[in-house]
């Protein structure tokens, strides 16, 4: 009994000391290197177990090594469909000419032209614009989720794809094996037995040696038909009322696109295919000729740990630092790193209003203990703070001034920065933009403005927990 407990203390010790220098040399972040130390200290063999599960950013390298080969291979074989040097030369303002070019250097694909933009923002409109489109497929349709979820919507979805592939359409699912693990056994099971092509992403097995941590998941929302029109977006196929009675009906948006644009979406789709199948989609109508269908100039970006995962940030920084008059940030969650809070504190200190749409309940709990935190950092700053209460506020987007929007997968918190696969793209088109805009005020009218003195004397106890949480915010 004596030995068991000094061998618990001594074992403890001897990891405390010995992993201090292990996540040293494996964490760029002094913050998050401080969080991973506090859990090792506070709990010597949980943290060390926890820490091998999910301890490391990216992918394991033999993923890592595949996942590159595949970005070198399809960027080759590809190069012939992302390089339209019709629609390359489309305008921007000047003030986003530096973001464009680090979001290509990111991303890898370029600002294409000639798009046609529309905003979703209703989940029952996005379904049903989806299904007609699948209805019309002639050749293929491809659809990666997070979330593909055996209910209402879902089955409806499959419905649509069964009845595809009995008129010789191509359907291919792919969906994050958390995100939708409950679908695989049961919808998926039954769309494979009618043809349609059902693969997990990402399969979170602590035995398969693929992944560096279990907790890297694709979070991507990307819907292509025939290689010509795509969605993409915060929206998962799920009931609207999904998680009711935790958070409320969820909002989302969705943008579908027509143009140049969709075959990049389409090239997204094919490298996560192969990344995960080892199957090479190559055939005649995977990248049809593309055609002006509209006058929206896009710019997709794919972010995830096979990538620089400074780089997405950077991009964000980049937008911030574009503004002259206004931002308008929404986000289900919102953990900013250092950098995204200094950029938009300089932003208010430069006269630019910063208005930040959160709700004011998530499906999270530990997460909103640290988003109030950084809300009343933001607030702070000179920042406005909105909290939507009208449900749970899903949407993903990002205005700047009368210039630019954002819309994707990607929350403005640590998780997206660092571990999430994700998908975002940045939209230059007057009415997508206005639009969008009015949403978002429609967002701040369901929503509190929180007042800077009220928030900051909240019940102590709340603010103690708030700040606990903070500290281990980079690990959430």
């Amino acid at each position: 009994m004596i030995f068991d407990s000094l061998f618990w203390i001594l074992g403890g010790w001897v990891i405390r000391i010995c992993m201090i220098p292990v996540i040293g040399m494996r964490k760029d972040d002094p913050t998050t290197s401080l969080a991973w130390v506090a859990v090792i200290f506070l709990a010597p063999w949980f943290g060390l177990i926890m820490y091998l599960l999910v301890g490391e950013y990216g992918l394991s390298r033999p993923r890592l090594s595949r996942r590159l080969k595949s970005h070198q291979d399809f960027h080759r074989i590809n190069s012939q469909y992302l390089e339209c040097p019709n629609y390359l030369g489309c305008q921007v303002n000047d003030d986003y000419r530096v973001l464009v070019n680090l979001a290509e250097r990111h991303g890898g694909l370029p600002l294409l032209g000639g798009n046609q933009v529309l905003l979703i923002a209703n989940t029952d409109d996005f379904i049903e614009h989806l299904v007609l489109d699948i209805s019309k497929a002639c050749s293929h349709v491809h659809l990666l989720f997070y979330i593909f979820r055996n209910d209402e919507t879902g089955k409806k979805v499959a419905q649509a794809l069964v009845d595809a592939r009995k008129r010789g359409v191509e359907c291919r699912v792919l969906a994050d094996a958390v995100g939708s693990r409950g679908m695989f056994s049961q919808l998926g099971r039954w769309m494979s037995s009618k043809g349609v092509e059902v693969y997990p992403a990402l399969p979170a097995n602590p035995l398969r040696l693929r992944l560096s941590r279990l907790d890297i998941r694709n979070h991507r929302k990307l819907a292509i038909i025939d290689g010509q029109t795509g969605y993409t977006g915060s929206q998962n196929i799920v009931n609207s009322d999904f998680g009711h009675k935790k958070a409320g009906e969820w909002h989302d948006v969705m943008v579908r696109i027509k143009g140049p644009s969709a075959r990049q979406l389409q090239a997204v789709f094919v490298e996560d295919w192969y990344y995960e199948t080892d199957q090479v989609l190559d055939f005649p109508d995977l990248y049809p000729g593309a055609s002006r269908d509209g006058s929206a100039a896009i710019q997709v970006v794919p972010t995830g740990p096979d990538q620089p995962t400074e780089g997405f940030q950077d991009i964000l920084i980049q937008s911030i630092q574009s503004a002259r008059t206004r931002i308008s940030i929404a986000s289900p969650y919102f953990i900013p790193s250092e950098g995204l809070i200094t950029a938009l504190r300089l932003a208010s200190a430069r006269g630019v209003r910063v208005d930040i749409i959160v709700p004011d309940r998530s499906d999270h709990l530990l997460v909103d203990q640290a988003s109030a935190y950084y809300c009343g950092v933001a607030l702070r700053n000179g920042c406005n703070v909105y909290l939507f209460n009208e449900g749970m506020l899903h949407s993903k987007i990002m205005t700047v001034d009368d210039d630019m929007a954002m819309v994707g997968s990607a929350n403005f918190d640590i998780r997206s920065f660092y571990l999430n696969i994700e998908l975002v793209t940045f939209i230059f088109e007057p009415e997508f933009i206005y639009n969008l805009r009015m949403l978002q005020n429609c967002y701040k009218g369901h929503a509190t403005a929180i007042r800077p003195e009220a928030w900051l004397r909240r019940p102590l106890p709340k603010r103690m927990v708030e700040g606990v949480v903070k500290i281990f915010s980079p690990l959430l």
